[in-house]
């Protein structure tokens, strides 16, 4: 993997201290929630998203790494991940995991070196 899962692509579009709070999120498959919080912190960038009704309102953190695109005009942020592979990746606690680097490792794991299902670009080598 050519760049840290916990920091932005630099072809995002990500601009520096722009608010993302509200944000909608789409995953390759369709939306999976709103942006409750984010971190713009170097080499710790993420988003926690508010799945709403889709996993019974529960919140999941993803790595600045998997955002492919960000739309300012529309508020929506294009994840690279389907949302069976958001499902699927270690459950997201606020209260346990915000400062968490035990969950971070994990997390960074499942997205950046072959945790993630279905292979591809945050899963490993194709099978």
């Amino acid at each position: 993997m050519t760049e840290n899962v916990w920091s932005y692509k630099s072809t995002a579009g990500r601009l520096a201290g722009a608010d993302l709070t509200g944000y909608r999120v789409e995953a390759t498959d369709g939306s999976i929630g709103k942006v409750d919080k984010h971190s713009d912190e170097v080499d710790d960038a993420y988003l926690v998203v508010d799945t709403g009704v889709w996993i019974f309102g529960k919140e999941v953190m993803l790595p600045a790494s998997t955002v492919e695109s960000i739309d300012p005009g529309e508020k929506k942020i294009f994840v690279g991940l389907t949302k069976q592979q958001i499902k699927d990746a270690p459950e997201f606690d606020r209260e346990k995991h915000l400062g968490d680097q035990g969950y971070r490792d994990e997390l960074g794991t499942y997205y950046g070196t072959g945790g993630a299902p279905f292979g591809g670009p945050f899963g490993g080598p194709q099978v």
